[in-house]
């Protein structure tokens, strides 16, 4: 259906006690047909034996041709948690779980455990579909502003007819079992010291879920304990330098039916352990005997109360998973609601006295069930998983006769068969292309200036309350060597603290006034050329009304004062962000894998990797085992220097009518006292966004005018190269991409390319990287900004053969394959709902802002959609993604990149990355 639809949200999932399917879609006569196929598929679906191998688990010969051939275990979800499992950080806290409830269904992987996976059988599977997938045991769900009544009549279609049953019961309560220590083993962090690879924490079992009101209390508590530089458990745990950063399960956990909460550290040596529990145990003594200061409990409830005022385009979504664990657990939904109410009623109790001592007493100083779980770095982790695999298959084989054997290749050959099979995709529901609007949305735009010289762009609309503040200040001196710091710069921004004033201080003071303030490297490509980039630093806030003058000084305290000789707070920094990023890879290689390969094609790529991909992971983890971080201060008070400066600077503020005196007021106070260089404006000061477009934004502005006053360089130096890359690391798992330079967004062949790669993920890479290779996904994607067509694969038993099957997806469709008018229209479809997702108030107009597109350049892109015809699918194919001897042109710049286990078989020249 991905195609057939103008979906902003489709996907599944499976929580601790029950699996969800949502969706979401601003098109009614979409909304109707995906609810259909969404029932039809959760409670009438076909189950067939075929389908639990593809998707589960199999054996297979590694070449299915060849009898003699080894056996192997393949399967999408078999593979996806052979890949979440290497992630160290998620099996450490999977692990600890299944240690804190035992004998209940917590202490089974919800997602699939990969030692256990092979021994679901598909008899099994459908008397476990037919036994809970019944309307008695579901839960409907729907948030917007389509009438109500046809949807429950569509639902009560498809239920009506079933007879409401009892669905088995399963353990939900542990019996406290007092205290326990249990020690495992796990991965590898290459990233981290040697001696520094433990993980440690403690958990406590807390409150029943059902309880709504000690649920809210029980996560402000978790979030007054942890979160931030003023949080106790970070002032003695993170500041003492112990470990790198809290452990992955640190927090309050309400998603099972007895919550938890659990602290810990990653990245410290086992000698610390027993330190490490005193100071956990010493904290929660104090916050028993003192409590929280009132005015961080009072900036925790005014967080909470600005997030239910903030407007953003996912709240429907958001809202759902708010209720739904409480909800299966028998809690009615509105209760979650009564936001309002609990705060209220918090502060009542706060007031009283002693509220959050006594949750501090009854659950951590008296508790009756406590968890201590260590996981010990074992460098034979993986080698060790491998072997008992082989160990799995060779106890299944034992089992299996000849004909046992002979018929598991007949059933894999229909697998094959059936994965080749065009299905008939008539059955389904579509929409049409007359469905799709003609026309986007349009957001009216003012221009005008602040602090005498300094462009804004303002946007003046419903808010509930609430004004938002971006800036960008671009980068007009090149200066390479500071590059690569950026992203540790805004991180310092928010962490260190000022020259007056420490970070916990500070932080309270955010929290009370905004709902945070967030710093963030820029980069971007003028839309007409590749070669043009601009660079430099996006910051922004918000805040409710009466706070507006507060937001904007806190935001020049940070952009003025940051004390970046603060070495102590600078390394515990480092020491997280190290852990982290690793860790990151791990669960997103995928998008490490396409900034890698594109990093040779354009300027903007080139500043991507160095910024977010594996060439930051490497430059952070270096920086963190430096003994003396003199050096990298000194570069931090250089990206200071020459970021901030006023000439080279443009703001936005969205807001409501009645408060836009009020941003102008403090906007031009700030901006008074903003740092200036003159000297760095080669060219004078950025113009003002372009005043035409007030009120309308609606006049077309030419391609090459667009963004080019505010254009950090032409990189004239700068040559698109090809390369193949591979970045070896201790996973059980691997990610692939390949990466090719096309045009620029105003290019007439950038639509194209676009549809392409909504093309061929369907009608290709999905089947042969899925279905056919057991990948969890893969896929092809078109950043018409970048200008960068790429292809990637995630969780990949066999990278190397996808990206073969990247190259054979350009050959089939320009040699083999005639597109269908069907497939065009589902390619457009998919298009159209990414271009009509919904937008949070607060990104109205952003596009504009950050990247000089215009609602009319928006419009002039949509209606080149509709003219694509399957011959220009192939004409762009053959053009920029046919091998040199296909290519009907010279060919484009392509790079690869793999990212994975290091055992890999890669031979001939490739690139090898380390992290070490």
């Amino acid at each position: 259906m991905l195609n057939r639809s103008m979906s902003t949200f489709m996907n599944a999932w499976t929580a601790h006690d029950y699996t969800q399917y949502p969706f979401a879609t601003m098109n009614s006569t979409d909304y109707e047909n995906l609810q259909a196929v969404y029932l039809d598929a959760v409670f009438r679906p076909t189950l067939r034996e075929v389908d639990f191998r593809q998707e589960g688990w199999r054996l297979e010969r590694s070449d299915p041709g060849d009898t003699a051939s080894s056996w192997q275990l393949k399967g999408v979800v078999y593979n996806e948690m052979k890949g979440a499992f290497s992630d160290a950080g998620s099996l450490f806290a999977t692990r600890a779980e299944q240690q804190l409830f035992p004998d209940t269904t917590y202490q089974y992987v919800s997602g699939g455990d990969p030692a256990f996976i092979p021994d679901l059988t598909h008899a099994q599977l459908v008397e476990f579909h037919r036994t809970r997938y019944h309307p008695s045991n579901a839960r409907f769900y729907s948030y917007g502003s389509f009438p109500l009544a046809p949807q429950l009549q569509r639902v009560d279609r498809i239920i009506g007819s079933y007879t409401r049953l009892e669905p088995p019961v399963v353990p939900m309560d542990v019996v406290p079992f007092g205290e326990k220590q249990v020690t495992e083993f796990g991965p590898v962090e290459s990233v981290g010291a040697a001696d520094k690879q433990t993980k440690f924490s403690i958990s406590y079992l807390t409150n029943d879920m059902r309880n709504v009101y000690e649920t809210f209390s029980m996560s402000i508590f978790s979030s007054l304990l942890l979160n931030g530089t003023s949080a106790p458990m970070h002032k003695a745990l993170i500041d003492s330098h112990i470990g790198a950063d809290y452990s992955a399960n640190t927090g309050y956990s309400p998603y099972t039916r007895q919550s938890s909460l659990s602290v810990g550290l990653q990245g410290m040596a086992d000698k610390d352990i027993p330190r490490v529990e005193a100071l956990v145990g010493e904290t929660f003594a104090r916050v028993r005997d003192e409590g929280f200061e009132r005015r961080r409990i009072d900036a925790a409830l005014a967080s909470v109360e600005l997030a239910y005022k903030h407007k953003t385009a996912d709240f429907g979504l958001q809202l759902m998973k708010s209720v739904s664990t409480g909800w299966f657990h028998g809690v009615d939904p509105v209760e979650y609601l009564k936001v309002s109410e609990n705060v209220a009623r918090l502060r009542a109790d706060v007031e009283r006295g002693k509220y959050f001592e006594t949750l501090a007493d009854r659950y951590f100083i008296d508790s009756k069930h406590k968890l201590k779980y260590v996981m010990l770095a074992d460098p034979k982790h993986s080698q060790q998983l491998d072997q008992r695999e082989q160990e799995m298959i060779q106890t299944k084989l034992a089992s299996l006769s000849s004909s046992d054997l002979a018929q598991i290749d007949a059933k894999n050959k229909l697998l094959a068969d059936e994965q080749m099979t065009e299905p008939d995709l008539s059955v389904l529901p579509t929409l049409a292309i007359s469905d799709v609007a003609e026309r986007s949305a349009r957001y009216a735009l003012d221009m005008g200036v602040a602090g005498d010289c300094v462009p804004v762009q303002w946007r003046s609309t419903a808010t509930n309350g609430i004004s938002y503040f971006r800036a960008i200040n671009d980068v007009r001196e090149k200066h390479p060597d500071l590059l690569p710091y950026m992203p540790l710069f805004c991180d310092a921004l928010t962490y260190l603290g000022t020259r007056s004033r420490d970070m916990p201080e500070i932080e309270t003071d955010i929290r009370l006034h905004t709902g945070g303030i967030s710093f963030s490297p820029f980069v971007t490509t003028d839309v007409a050329n590749l070669g043009h980039i601009e660079a430099g630093v996006s910051f922004g806030s918000h805040c409710l009304d009466h706070h507006i003058p507060a937001m904007y000084d806190l935001v020049l305290e940070l952009v003025r004062e940051t004390n970046f000789d603060n070495t102590n707070r600078l390394r515990a920094l480092l020491n997280a962000l190290s852990t982290n990023m690793f860790n990151d890879v791990a669960d997103s290689g995928h998008l490490y894998a396409r900034r890698l390969s594109a990093s040779t094609l354009t300027p903007e790529m080139q500043a991507n990797e160095s910024l977010h991909g594996i060439a930051q992971v490497k430059f952070i983890s270096d920086l963190a085992r430096l003994k003396d971080l003199e050096p990298v201060i000194e570069k931090l008070k250089q990206v200071q220097e020459v970021v901030f400066n006023r000439m080279t600077m443009r703001t936005a503020v969205t807001a409501s009518a009645g408060s836009v005196d009020s941003n102008q007021a403090a906007l031009d106070s700030f901006l008074a006292s903003y740092p200036q260089r003159k000297d760095v404006v080669d060219s004078g000061a950025p113009a003002a966004l372009d005043s035409s477009l007030a009120a309308s934004n609606g006049t077309q502005q030419t391609a090459s005018s667009s963004s080019s006053s505010t254009i950090a360089a032409t990189d004239a130096k700068f040559a698109a190269t090809s390369q193949r890359f591979f970045c070896p690391l201790p996973f059980a798992t691997n990610y692939a991409a390949k990466s090719t330079r096309t045009v620029p967004y105003m290019h007439g062949d950038s639509v194209k390319l676009q549809l392409l790669a909504k093309f061929l993920t369907p009608n290709y890479l999905h089947r042969e990287i899925r279905e056919r290779n057991g990948a969890y996904g893969g896929g092809a994607s078109f950043s018409a900004l970048q200008g960068v067509f790429s292809f990637y694969s995630y969780r990949d038993p066999s990278p190397l053969d996808t990206i073969k099957t990247f190259a054979r997806s350009v050959e089939w469709l320009t040699n083999e394959h005639s597109i269908s008018e069907r497939e065009l229209t589902e390619a457009k479809l998919s298009v159209f709902g990414d271009l009509d997702t919904p937008l949070s108030v607060s990104e109205e107009g952003m596009s504009y802002f950050t990247t000089g597109i215009t609602d009319d350049m928006r419009q002039e892109r949509r209606e080149l959609f509709f003219g694509v015809s399957a011959n220009d699918l192939k004409d762009v194919a053959a053009k920029y993604l046919a091998s040199p001897s296909e290519s009907s042109s010279e060919s484009s710049s392509s790079s690869v990149a793999v990212i994975g286990e290091e055992g890999l078989a890669i031979s001939g020249e490739w690139k090898r990355v380390h992290l070490q």
